[in-house]
């Protein structure tokens, strides 16, 4: 099997199911990334504007929540598949799933649509999500030396379909340059889009999937038996209850409501990453040498939480400034205030090769904690350079020129190419071995934690508010990464020989 695997370079030297996996995870990320340049707009514009009509503080808390919401779902996905369904058939049900969320946003019926929109798509990318990267994985033998070139293909193609949505969706969204909508934004004829670039992103991994992805993939890595399937199915039930009692109650103070209902999820996703810690700490299947490193792992989750809140607040914070202070033009050029989230992915396809060229070439270069440190002093410059346009002019009224929010997405992703990927590598080396699974979904925790804090804290944000949230949330990002430096020491040697 290792031999056919070496022997298929029909994809660019690389395995033809590489090319599968490439462009299912690449329209997956174009209708997901396209549908969230537009929805805050969606969501808070008037009603006589196509909109739902919501109050700007509430539509960018979902949006946020939203996010915290995917990531929550990624561990349930993750579990799905190596124990019960494979990876094969988890991506295709999630993929499915993410699809009808968009068809129910194309559909103009208002609210409660968002909401069964919101539900499908974040079971479906929490299903499809982490699934798609471990069968990226199994193409390769453990000694094929391609493995790390495929993976940052398969990067490239996740951050291809995120570059282009921006644009694409906007465009649907505003008549396909026809002005098939009298100058007035469609924000359904946008979501549609977002649903058939995932059609299609299905149509093409079902017909080659048969093909080329390893039959392997078809079953669970460690598939669960009736007697292991019980305590779950009762914590489960548990769980659900619960959330039961706990919205019944809510609902008998008269306090069921969006806002209380984000207030909830939010503990959750704090809540949840403290248990991991806790069992983790207090398991005797972990040894004193893994749990001095799970420590070391404490300081290095709260930072990646904290660069999140802000990474991930360009879909939410940066696309309110774009559209209510900056300037939608540079000369002649006009552009949308949702294409600016293309500026992400764009800057990490430039930044990548820069970094990975110098993480080879760098002999005496910082450790995880000194990267993660720096990366959150630079995430918060990139707030505090938010703030200097209202500082410099003396008011928050009017329009910036554009090159503001450019700068500040550049910044940003710098610190995103010291956090994100190191992160990674860091939760894989320093999970005790009893819990290997479960510290990578710690990775993906620190993200939804991060975005839930955020989901309390955009309530703040306003063009009167500019300025000190900007500062505020900037210096906190700022200190924490000063303090980091100089833990990193002692931060290094409780990892215990980890590098």
């Amino acid at each position: 099997m290792s031999k056919q695997k070496n022997l298929d370079t029909s994809f660019f030297g690389q395995p033809r199911g590489l090319s599968t996996l490439f462009f299912t995870e690449m329209w997956e990320r174009f209708s997901y990334y396209g549908m969230r340049a537009i929805l805050l707009f969606y969501m808070y514009y008037a009603v006589s504007k196509g909109g739902l009509g919501m109050d700007q503080a509430t539509a960018a808390s979902i949006m946020s929540i939203y996010g915290s919401l995917v990531y929550l779902a990624s561990v349930v996905g993750g579990w799905l598949s190596d124990r019960v369904w494979g990876s094969r058939r988890t991506v295709f049900i999630g993929g499915v799933l993410i699809m009808f969320g968009h068809i129910a946003l194309s559909l103009p019926f208002g609210i409660s649509a968002l909401y069964v929109s919101i539900a499908l798509i974040v079971i479906g990318t929490g299903l499809l999500k982490p699934n798609v990267s471990e069968m990226v994985g199994g193409l390769y033998s453990p000694e094929d030396r391609r493995r790390d070139s495929g993976f940052s293909m398969f990067v490239f193609g996740i951050n291809l379909g995120a570059a282009v949505a921006p644009w694409a969706v906007p465009w649907a969204a505003n008549g396909f340059g026809l002005n098939l909508f009298g100058g007035e934004m469609n924000f359904h004829a946008g979501f549609s889009l977002a649903a058939i670039g995932m059609f299609f992103g299905l149509v093409q991994y079902v017909i080659d999937g048969r093909k080329y992805l390893s039959k392997d993939s078809l079953y669970p890595d460690d598939p669960i038996d009736k007697e292991a399937l019980r305590p779950v199915i009762i914590w489960s039930l548990v769980g659900v209850v619960a959330l039961i009692i706990i919205l019944g109650l809510l609902a008998a103070m008269g306090q069921l409501n969006i806002n209380n209902i984000i207030m909830l999820i939010t503990i959750i996703a704090i809540a949840l990453p403290i248990y991991y810690f806790v069992m983790m700490l207090n398991s005797k299947k972990v040894t004193k040498a893994e749990k001095s490193r799970v420590v070391a792992y404490i300081p290095l989750f709260i930072a990646a939480a904290i660069f999140w809140a802000i990474e991930e607040s360009g879909s939410v914070v940066l696309a309110l400034y774009a559209e209510q202070r900056t300037i939608l033009h540079v000369g002649s050029w006009h552009f949308a205030a949702a294409n600016f989230q293309t500026l992400n992915p764009l800057f990490i396809m430039i930044l990548t090769p820069f970094f990975v060229t110098l993480w080879d070439r760098w002999k005496r270069q910082p450790s995880a904690p000194g990267k993660f440190a720096a990366g959150l002093v630079i995430a918060g410059l990139s707030y505090v350079w938010m703030a200097l346009p209202a500082i410099i002019h003396g008011t928050t009224a009017g329009r910036v020129s554009p090159f503001w929010l450019v700068g500040s997405w550049f910044i940003v992703e710098i610190a995103e190419m010291l956090i994100s990927p190191i992160g990674l590598s860091v939760t894989t080396k320093l999970a005790p071995n009893a819990f290997k699974s479960q510290m990578m979904s710690m990775w993906f925790l620190a993200d939804a934690a991060g975005q839930a804090v955020n989901a309390q804290v955009v309530k703040y944000y306003s063009s009167a508010t500019e300025v000190p949230y900007f500062l505020i949330i900037g210096a906190v990002s700022i200190v924490f990464g000063l303090i980091l430096c100089l833990f990193v020491k002692r931060i290094h040697a409780l990892m215990d020989g980890v590098d």
